[in-house]
This record gives C-alpha cells, sequence and structure tokens, in this order.
C-alpha cells in the first residue's frame, strides 16, 4: 500500500527515464509522451542544453533565498520583460502561487491608489486558476470546492466571452478582471481577440487590473512567447508556470510598475522563488524558444497536428465530436467517454490527458518532429478504431 496521499487517480505504471518526446518504463516499453506532464516539459525529456545547465548550476550553487542578489533570477526577470508588457517580475514554484501572487497584486494595488474598498475580481465560467483556497475560488469547479468551503470570498463569475456581462458585473467594490487567453483545463477554449481588447477597455475604463492567467497557455505553448501576443493585447498583471522551467519547479507574476507600485519590501515572498537552480533551468528554457525560427515552427507544427486530428475525427464521427486548438495545444471533443479515449491511447503507446468538456488534450513538447505527429495520428486513428467497434 503506498503511503502517498491519494489524491491522484493514478494509472497504474511508472517511467524511469525520458529522452526527447518519448518516456521509458523500467520494462523498457517506450511511450510518446504528449502531455509533457501537463504542458511542463516543452522541450521534452533530457533535452541536452536543459540538463547540461542544470549541471553547471548544481555544481556551483543551488539555493541562497531571496536575501540577496541572485544573477540568474536578474537575467531571467530582465529577459521575460524584454520580450512583453511587463516591467517587473516576482518568482515562486508553482502555477497556484504565480496567482495568488496576481490576486494580492490586484488587491495591494487598488489599496496602495487609495481604494481598498475595491477588492473583487471578475472571473470566468470554465476558469481554473490552482488548488489553493484562493485559487480554487477563483476556478469554476464544483469538483474541487467540495469539502473546502467556505470558499474565498471576492470573486465575481460572468460567461467566458460575454463582454457585455463582464461590464455589468463591475461595481465599486470591482478591483480587477482575472482571464485565461486560451482555457486549458475546461477544454481548450480560446478568447477571441476582440474579447481580450473588450477586457482591455473595460478594465481601463473603470480603472480596473486586467490579469492574464498563461500558467498554461504561456511559454511557447500556442506559437507565440505568450498566448496574449496573438490578440496584440497587453495586461496588467500576468502569471506564468508549468513550461517555464522546463520541468523544474518556478512560477512567475509579471506587471507593470503602476501594477506593481504596492508590491514593496515585505508584502509579499517565497523562499524557493527564483532560486539559482530554478532560475538557471528558465533561462536555458527561454534560450531555446527565443531561437530563431523556433515558434513559428511551433505554429506550423500545430497547424499540421490540427489538421491530421480533424482527418481522423472526420472518418471517426461516433468517437470525435470537435476539435479545438491553438498551436500545441489541442483539444478532442469526444462522443465516446474522454477517459475511455486516454485509456485506448495509452495502449498504443501514446499519452494524453483529460480535460473539461468530455475532452482529451494533446500537449506535446515543443520540439517535436513531423515524425511524431505521424505516429500520435497513428495511434490516434487505431484508438478510435477500437472504440468505434
Amino acid at each position: 500500500m503506498s503511503s502517498v496521499m491519494p489524491t491522484y487517480g493514478r494509472v497504474d505504471i511508472a517511467f524511469t527515464e525520458g529522452d526527447g518526446p518519448y518516456l521509458f518504463t523500467l520494462e523498457g516499453e517506450r511511450y510518446l509522451d504528449f502531455t509533457s506532464g501537463i504542458a511542463v516539459t516543452g522541450l521534452g525529456h533530457n533535452h541536452p542544453h536543459l540538463v547540461e545547465t542544470l549541471r553547471s548550476q548544481a555544481g556551483a550553487l543551488w539555493h541562497t533565498s531571496n536575501l540577496y542578489l541572485i544573477p540568474e533570477q536578474e537575467r531571467l526577470a530582465q529577459r521575460l520583460c524584454d520580450e512583453s508588457f511587463a516591467d517587473l517580475v516576482f518568482f515562486c514554484n508553482s502555477g497556484a502561487e504565480a496567482m495568488e501572487g496576481a490576486i494580492k497584486a490586484a488587491r495591494k494595488y487598488q489599496s496602495h491608489v487609495g481604494k481598498p474598498e475595491r477588492y473583487r475580481i471578475i472571473v470566468f465560467s470554465g476558469a481554473f486558476h490552482g488548488r489553493t483556497l484562493a485559487t480554487i475560488s477563483a476556478s469554476d469547479s464544483e469538483k474541487g470546492q467540495e469539502g473546502f468551503g467556505p470558499m474565498t470570498e471576492g470573486f465575481d463569475r460572468v460567461a467566458f466571452g460575454d463582454a457585455d456581462e463582464v461590464r455589468a458585473a463591475v461595481t465599486d467594490e470591482t478591483a480587477a478582471i482575472l482571464v485565461e487567453p486560451v482555457q486549458g483545463e475546461s477544454g481548450i477554449f480560446s478568447a477571441t481577440d476582440d474579447f481580450l481588447a473588450q477586457l482591455r477597455d473595460i478594465a481601463d475604463e473603470f480603472g480596473l487590473l486586467l490579469l492574464f492567467d498563461e500558467v498554461q497557455c504561456g511559454v511557447g505553448r500556442t506559437g507565440k512567447l505568450f498566448a496574449h501576443h496573438w490578440a496584440g493585447i497587453t495586461p496588467d498583471v500576468m502569471s506564468l508556470a508549468k513550461g517555464l522551467g522546463g520541468g523544474f519547479p518556478i512560477g512567475a507574476v509579471m506587471a507593470t510598475k503602476d501594477a506593481a507600485a504596492g508590491m514593496t519590501p515585505g508584502t509579499h515572498g517565497c523562499t524557493f522563488g527564483g532560486n539559482p537552480l530554478a532560475a538557471s533551468c528558465a533561462n536555458a528554457v527561454l534560450d531555446v524558444l527565443l531561437g530563431k525560427g523556433f515558434l513559428e515552427r511551433v505554429s506550423m507544427l500545430g497547424d499540421r497536428l490540427r489538421s491530421e486530428v480533424e482527418s481522423v475525427s472526420d472518418h471517426f464521427p461516433d468517437v470525435l465530436e470537435s476539435v479545438r486548438s491553438k498551436g500545441l495545444m489541442l483539444g478532442m471533443k469526444c462522443v465516446c467517454n474522454n477517459i475511455a479515449l486516454v485509456d485506448a491511447m495509452r495502449t498504443h503507446k501514446v499519452l494524453t490527458v483529460p480535460a473539461g468538456d468530455n475532452v482529451v488534450r494533446f500537449l506535446p513538447p515543443l520540439t517535436i518532429q513531423d515524425e511524431h505527429i505521424d505516429q500520435a495520428i497513428s495511434a490516434l486513428h487505431n484508438a478510435c478504431h477500437d472504440l468505434s467497434l
């Protein structure tokens, strides 16, 4: 009997090695990993530049705490700011922590500008922002909230994509609007460019902060470094994690100087956040993602993957209903039970991950080749054939 707390519905399989887009069991069975640790191992497994960077830093210095300057952290913050709207970055360990930081920044901003009564945040149907008490309260998941009540107060939910409903929800107590440019856990729903532009306008009109959650859809996943780059709309605060460290835990809260004006010494902290090991890994990830043509290739591969999946969907309408995607972030809405498709894909040695709305996700490493798409599509075709019998 395992001594691990049973909070996960785990599959009875363990991996001991990884190489590129592949994972290997102790018995030597090879699986194509189109899950990437849920959009985490964006460079695949055992990427030589990431491994060498980690080994080099591990042999020099692991941790000092944020009581002192951390050169790799300073470099990482500057690079993220250079590639974005942000002026300042706070580092932490996870997506939930990054979202907590964004929520705190929004409340602190309103207090800093003399409006402490403005603490409420408008959130959306289908949202997922993490598993802390505040972030499950901001998320739209009865299952995630069950048994943990009462929920953290201060979140007002409206329909995703409905700007009129957002405007109507603004009150004298509203501090910010929080949105995922692409909702991942709910089944790969992309906000339209027009909707994000309207959110920006509403935030500006009412003196609110616009918060983007790019924990899953950021760091190259959609074919741009940040998903909101497709819309040309900038937030005031944005949260990152997952793919930022390529598998090493790190999260980030990015903000403009104005939005972060209230975040002064002592207002927030994180023991491990942005330590030398984590920051070095994240810099190694950026080295690859910012290389010439890399993100353009992610977008191109995403287009091909969607086209191929749609062909399979057309062939098996009794198994797959529709396909939604942005870059290498793809969701297949199932007619059958989505877990049945996840299980069937695994029998054909391809790993996938379920999502809401009866969806199965493909979240492959950003470094995949055409041959890996071929393998995944062949497995999908065979899995759908199995399920349609």
